[in-house]
């Protein structure tokens, strides 16, 4: 009889604990936290300020690292392997979103999945580049923002600084199909400034220096399109250039930070932002198939004053006002 008291007291406890604990009102649960996943080519300052702006564009439109968003940001070192590994750890850890910081990047992110949603990190040819159907509508899971330069005013610009130079390199790399589409641009614009165009391309870093030395003996002025190994080894450009005090005109505004002498070119930190934001409105529920491609309306104004002093350079007062007025200049 005490056993069968003993067994009826402890029933009634664990009766009464189970009870209480559903008398209790349920916590809800935390929110999950959307991982963003970031897929930049290489370091160099151009991609860097790229990665820098999203950050901030997310954080503008509420969503801040380690509060409200998880960033899983890898950088592919330019190696191919590299992109599809990361590329491929993304989808494996479901990220809400994904993007891609350079083309290759982001034809790396593409071939990953078809279902996350991708952003274009600041891509010159998303159609070209086979990322989508068109720039007004995307379709599928991808769309993002360009940094398609503007050639014909950054032309206009060389001109206005060089009104007596005849002869325009243009260098770029062979496997950079952004690049290419620029060159190929500027090939068919510089004759409308009166320049005769040359065309020299390189395979890597490795080949800059021999073919910038061969350039600088047959130009008189050098066009850098968006490219990213270039940008990557633009030190060494420079440096070859001033040997024969050749001016290097590129399309960002970061590589005239690095020696070039002007460009009207697009501010790679508020393409990031661009970025950034439209990730947070995506992360929303808005849909990439019908968000149109972001162009960036006009470039801005950048001198470096410092390197044309270099080169004995003389850029005209004109251009030194519209710079300080609307753009940046560098003493």
């Amino acid at each position: 009889m005490k056993r069968m008291i003993g067994l009826i007291v402890i029933l009634l406890g664990f009766l009464g604990v189970a009870f209480a604990t559903t008398g209790r009102p349920q916590q809800p649960k935390p929110a999950q936290v959307p991982t963003v996943g970031i897929l930049q080519l290489m370091s160099h300052p151009a991609l860097d300020a790229i990665h820098k702006g999203i950050i901030k564009g997310l954080a503008d439109a509420g969503y801040t690292v380690g509060k409200n968003v998880k960033i899983d940001f890898q950088n592919a070192q330019n190696d191919q392997s590299n992109m599809k590994t990361m590329s491929e750890r993304f989808v494996n850890e479901n990220a809400a979103a994904m993007i891609g910081i350079a083309t290759p990047s982001a034809q790396a992110l593409a071939d990953a999945s078809s279902k996350i949603p991708i952003v274009l990190g600041a891509i010159t040819d998303p159609k070209g580049a086979g990322l989508v159907k068109n720039n007004q509508r995307p379709g599928n899971n991808i769309t993002g923002v360009s940094d398609q330069a503007p050639i014909k005013a950054q032309l206009k610009l060389v001109r206005q600084i060089m009104p007596r130079a005849k002869v325009l390199g243009v260098i770029s790399t062979s496997s950079d199909s952004s690049a290419q589409v620029q060159a190929k641009m500027v090939t068919q614009e510089a004759p409308h400034e009166g320049f005769t165009v040359k065309n020299y391309t390189i395979a890597s870093t490795n080949d800059l220096h021999q073919v910038a030395a061969q350039m600088v003996t047959q130009v008189d002025a050098i066009f850098v399109p968006t490219d990213n190994t270039i940008a990557s080894a633009m030190p060494t450009l420079v440096q070859v250039a001033n040997t024969q005090r050749i001016p290097v005109f590129p399309t960002v505004d970061t590589m005239v930070k690095q020696g070039g002498v002007a460009t009207l070119g697009l501010n790679q930190f508020d393409l990031g932002v661009a970025t950034g934001k439209m990730t947070a409105a995506i992360l929303k529920g808005k849909k990439p198939a019908t968000t149109p491609i972001h162009f960036a309306k006009k470039g801005e104004l950048i001198i470096n004053l410092k390197q044309a002093k270099v080169l004995g350079l003389t850029i005209p007062q004109q251009v030194v006002d519209d710079a300080k007025k609307n753009g940046k200049v560098i003493e």
